[in-house]
């Protein structure tokens, strides 16, 4: 491509961090898919068009790009602006943890905040020294199951998705990071294709989003899956289920980890009965509970009822 005449003037990094900013708020794009504003993102976009890590040094802002640099930087700042795709999806990567995964729209892009919990090998809700089965419900792209395998080393790792689609990413990950012997792979729809035994972690990041979000959602979500979004009227239609089943698949000791997002009013509401500790996030997010098995198992009776 020939570099547009007014865009000629721009030169430098900071020229184009500058001048993507600026094109992303006059176009009204959305940040909700890792970075939190038009700076951040456009930063991230041009150094990555750069071949440069994102905590490249900001000293170096002020080196002047090449032509065909400047062509590779303008080419995908536009397209971030025409086709309102996330960030993620235009580079085909993400990091959660601390770890670079592969990520394309077959997926959620990873932003959990059950990263966090990961990063602090889930304590002080679990003994760590006592997690030698760990399960990652509804894993989209296999982030938080990998990085459970690396803080776990010796633990067995399972993760499930009922998208077919999002088991080839996961496995593409899996390959990626050197753990394709170690963690299994199930296509299920939440435990049904699930061997039976007891976990010490369940840990599910499943489809939250209700009814009248997602009649409000970007353009950039309506790239995500709809499956891994969608969650019927109150946002709780799989939680529902998970919960009616999850006491069986955990270990006396164990601890289901749940993210429901905005849904968590509503599933405070409905399960006013069963303990949850709802959990505050250092580095921001939230919506994201634990249970204990023996609580799940105590109110078995009654979750059954709600989710029948």
């Amino acid at each position: 491509m020939s570099i547009p005449e007014p865009l000629q003037a721009l030169a430098t990094i900071r020229d184009f961090i500058r001048w993507g900013s600026s094109e992303f708020l006059r176009n009204d794009l959305s940040f909700g898919h890792g970075f939190a504003s038009a700076l951040d993102e456009a930063r991230y976009l041009v150094l990555h068009a750069l071949c440069l890590p994102y905590d490249w040094p900001d000293l170096y802002f002020d080196t002047t790009l090449t032509p065909p640099e400047r062509e590779r930087v303008i080419e995908i700042l536009q397209l971030r602006v025409t086709s309102r795709q996330p960030a993620a999806y235009l580079s085909k990567e993400s990091w959660f943890c601390g770890l670079k995964f592969y990520v394309d729209d077959r997926v959620l892009v990873p932003r959990s905040p059950i990263a966090e919990l990961v990063a602090n090998d889930f304590e002080p809700w679990v003994d760590s020294g006592r997690v030698w089965r760990i399960l990652d419900l509804c894993t989209g792209s296999g982030c938080i199951a990998i990085a459970a395998q690396y803080h776990f080393p010796e633990a067995e790792v399972c993760a499930s998705d009922v998208s077919r689609d999002a088991l080839e990413v996961a496995a593409i990950n899996l390959e990626r990071h050197g753990l394709g012997d170690r963690i299994r792979l199930f296509e299920s729809d939440l435990f049904v294709a699930i061997p039976s035994g007891e976990f010490d972690v369940i840990v599910s990041n499943p489809p939250y989003v209700d009814a009248e979000d997602m009649a409000s959602l970007s353009d950039e979500f309506r790239f995500e899956p709809e499956l891994g979004l969608r969650a019927g009227a109150d946002g709780l239609e799989l939680v529902d289920r998970i919960l009616a089943v999850a006491a069986a698949y955990l270990s006396d000791h164990g601890v289901l980890f749940i993210e429901v997002g905005n849904s968590q009013a509503a599933m405070e509401r409905k399960y006013e009965f069963l303990p949850m500790t709802w959990i505050d996030f250092e580095y921001g997010g939230g919506g994201v509970c634990c249970i204990l098995a023996q609580d799940l198992k105590q109110q078995q009776a009654a979750i059954t009822a709600l989710a029948s």
